[in-house]
């Protein structure tokens, strides 16, 4: 196997140009690559498409947040496709404001269309939806009796993931609920950096615990 390039959180942000459509992994910031977000922010990234669980959490009385929030504030995101945003109410805000768009999308359809880009899929068909809010503008197909709509593949740009542990190669182990998207993103997208909180040498994985294989990394951020 051959090493993937080491890069520094603001060589990583770098190479996240403004208007990409980013994944980024994490459930309310567990499972977020932290530095590669400060980079973002201190780089003053803009007009980006967030592809996420959520937008993780602020607390507007303690200024508390994590995972994504800081970039919300900032207002890098004209657009979120997400499952939820109920725990940053600075993305209600700016939703109801006008100043950026929100799509809502139920978590396991989410997850699914996500797996669908990276697996080469054209779409699938689910029940998830319908009868509500969410079939607007969807094709509906008819079988045995049941409605279902057709979700399309979610790819993007670039993927900004974290792990617990990579080795050189970019072979990636995840924490417990920390894996969450993480594996579905790092096939979903063009460009794979991931930030891991330790990097080992070649082979010293093991091959049964490898989540996510080095062919579908790029770049490795120490954490």
């Amino acid at each position: 196997m051959i090493a993937k390039p080491m890069i520094s959180s603001q060589k990583a942000a770098e190479l996240v140009e403004d208007g990409m459509v980013v994944h980024v992994g994490g459930f309310l910031g567990c499972g977020s690559p932290e530095r590669i977000i400060q980079a973002l922010l201190e780089r003053g990234a803009k007009n980006l498409t967030l592809v996420c669980n959520d937008t993780a959490v602020y607390d507007p009385k303690t200024g508390r947040k994590n995972g994504v929030a800081p970039l919300v504030l900032a207002k890098a995101f004209s657009r979120v496709i997400v499952s939820h945003i109920g725990t940053n109410p600075e993305t209600q805000r700016q939703m109801n404001a006008g100043e950026m768009t929100v799509d809502l999308v139920p978590q396991g359809t989410l997850a699914e269309r996500i797996r669908a880009a990276g697996c080469g899929l054209g779409g699938f068909l689910t029940p998830t939806g319908v009868g509500t809010e969410v079939e607007n503008g969807k094709q509906k197909f008819e079988m045995n009796g049941r409605t279902y709509l057709l979700e399309l593949p979610l790819k993007g740009n670039i993927a900004l993931l974290k792990a617990r542990k990579a080795d050189k190669a970019g072979n990636l182990v995840y924490s417990k609920t920390a894996r969450n998207f993480n594996p579905l993103m790092a096939m979903a997208c063009d460009i794979v950096i991931v930030e891991a909180e330790e990097i080992v040498e070649i082979g010293s994985l093991d091959p049964d615990q490898i989540h996510t294989p080095s062919i579908f990394v790029d770049y490795i951020v120490q954490a």
